[in-house]
């Protein structure tokens, strides 16, 4: 038997509602089919601010420490379109907070994410990848193709257009099925750094997932994933402890395979741009092929 203990996400006996949109700071217009477009409000670091004669981001900018030169006193929205609830297999049709972490990492490290092809794993309604796409060479969202979330990405993308100073394409990609087309394969091949946010949250998929990244990884060039996800922790009567089953299944997964990996733990004390609670059993994690660092 299993108790939730942390878990905020409100649940009922079939649908599930991410914990972002039950606090009070999100202005949300109701469509039809149980969807709505939330405005997601985040400030900008200084090398976002266009200026006043220029249509083009501003250069990146350091202070005499040589730290990132933050100004964030500019405010800008992204209008996402996503569903209230879902049905569990259907959750990347909501937002979640390991997709703001991950996004506050990339507006924090502009230098790692700039003028590269990224791809994002199960991007569900692309938050993080629009976010991508104001340093990206190319982004390449992918996701199965359920509930026309494919559809739904594009939506999204078109909706927030002036923010998107990049190529996109966006790709079916089941982490179950690892025969993929050759437009995929070549997107694969060409990609610089994989994202992926909160796509742990079922054995199946979570296996599937690593099994994905494996593939993904064992290319003969470096390549480096960032894998954002908040622990989800409950308490068994059973055995009387607390356990993050998701993300324990996850190293297990890991574990199992015996992958050639670096797995580094990133710190997340980087800024928060976004509106949303940062709680502490949130993790980002690096993650390489141990080969391919031995070629860099």
């Amino acid at each position: 038997m299993f108790v939730t203990l942390y878990s905020e996400v409100r649940m009922s006996i079939h649908k599930i509602t991410s914990e972002i949109f039950l606090e009070d700071d999100k202005h949300s217009e109701k469509l039809t089919n149980n969807s709505a477009i939330t405005q997601f409000i985040f400030k900008c670091p200084s090398y976002m601010i266009k200026s006043k004669s220029k249509s083009k981001i501003k250069a990146i900018e350091y202070d005499e420490d040589d730290d990132l030169n933050i100004d964030r006193d500019e405010e800008s929205v992204l209008y996402i379109e996503h569903s209230v609830s879902t049905e569990l297999q259907m959750v990347g049709l909501q937002v979640w907070r390991g997709a703001l972490l991950l996004a506050d990492y990339i507006l924090s490290n502009p230098d790692l994410f700039k003028e590269k092809i990224i791809m994002e794993l199960g991007s569900g309604v692309g938050l993080t990848s629009i976010i991508a796409s104001f340093l990206a060479k190319e982004i390449i969202c992918t996701d199965i193709n359920l509930g026309e979330i494919l559809k739904l990405v594009k939506r999204n993308f078109m909706r927030n257009i002036s923010y998107v100073k990049c190529k996109f394409h966006i790709e079916e990609l089941n982490f179950l099925n690892l025969k993929w087309s050759k437009s995929l394969e070549e997107k694969v091949n060409m990609t610089d750094i994989f994202i992926a946010a909160d796509v742990i949250y079922d054995d199946v998929i979570t296996n599937g997932f690593v099994t994905t990244l494996e593939k993904l990884l064992s290319k003969e060039v470096p390549k480096t994933a960032y894998i954002a996800l908040e622990k989800r922790y409950v308490f068994t009567v059973a055995n009387m402890e607390t356990v993050a089953p998701m993300y324990e299944e996850f190293l297990r997964c890991i574990q199992r395979r015996n992958l050639n990996w670096n797995i580094e733990y990133v710190k997340i004390d980087f800024p928060r741009f976004f509106k949303y609670e940062r709680v502490q059993h949130m993790i980002l994690m690096k993650i390489e092929n141990k080969i391919n660092i031995k070629d860099k």
